[in-house]
């Protein structure tokens, strides 16, 4: 099988630990997992087969399914709310903290993250109303059976997955790709540490509801099959 040809939703999906050489490479698995690896790598320049390598050495380690392969929605919708929602209400609120700090200690620096305890504000009431939606109605949609009705709130939530996707590329825009000045304080790195965990937790929540979760209910609709 040539996996240049594969979306990186399905890789990151089927390869256990995919997900981590996409993310390296970075590669966007979660909000635009329908890419191709082939399409997705030569835009970066990267050298698509080179990656396919490494995914197929990671491939050729286990002949099993993947942990979330054998999950039951319920069980995986357990696991999204419980390490990601509310871990993502734990990180933003902090971050904003921090964030705000450091613009105001900081303000007169030329690498100040202006702007970003406000940009973290909006994407935590942003984050908020997804996950609320996601919880009060999606959720208990798919762990009910209820497919059908599930459809087009999965349609939302993953036209708001690109929008989390884009927050996410505005605070590299912001730290100047999180990048620290000579003699950070403390609270400045503590932030960009913060920002770090907050992204790949973000990617990983994504890409367990779009390529695995979501992925089900198109496969029980008899839908497209998405990546």
């Amino acid at each position: 099988m040539n996996l240049t040809n594969l979306p990186l939703g399905q890789l990151a999906r089927d390869i256990p630990g995919a997900s981590a050489v996409l993310h390296r490479h970075k590669l966007d698995f979660c909000c635009h997992g329908d890419a191709s690896l082939m399409a997705a790598a030569t835009a970066k320049g990267l050298d698509p087969n080179a990656i396919a390598s490494q995914l197929s050495a990671l491939q050729a380690r286990t002949d099993q399914a993947t942990p979330e392969e054998q999950t039951s929605n319920e069980a995986l919708i357990e696991h999204i709310l419980t390490r990601f929602h509310d871990v993502h209400r734990e990180q933003l609120p902090e971050l904003i903290r921090l964030a705000q700090r450091v613009e105001r200690v900081h303000s007169k620096h030329p690498r100040c993250p202006s702007g970003l305890g406000a940009h973290l504000e909006n994407m935590q009431n942003e984050l908020e109303s997804h996950m609320q939606k996601e919880e009060q109605i999606l959720f208990p949609m798919i762990a009910r059976g209820i497919t059908g009705m599930a459809a087009a709130p999965v349609s939302v939530m993953r036209n708001e997955h690109e929008d989390h996707g884009a927050a996410l590329a505005e605070i590299h825009s912001l730290t100047f790709n999180l990048t620290l000045p000579e003699g950070a304080c403390n609270t400045w790195r503590a932030l960009y540490l913060g920002l770090t965990e907050l992204e790949n937790d973000l990617m990983e929540h994504i890409h367990l509801e779009n390529n695995v979760l979501f992925h089900r209910v198109d496969g029980l609709l008899g839908g497209a099959q998405r990546g």
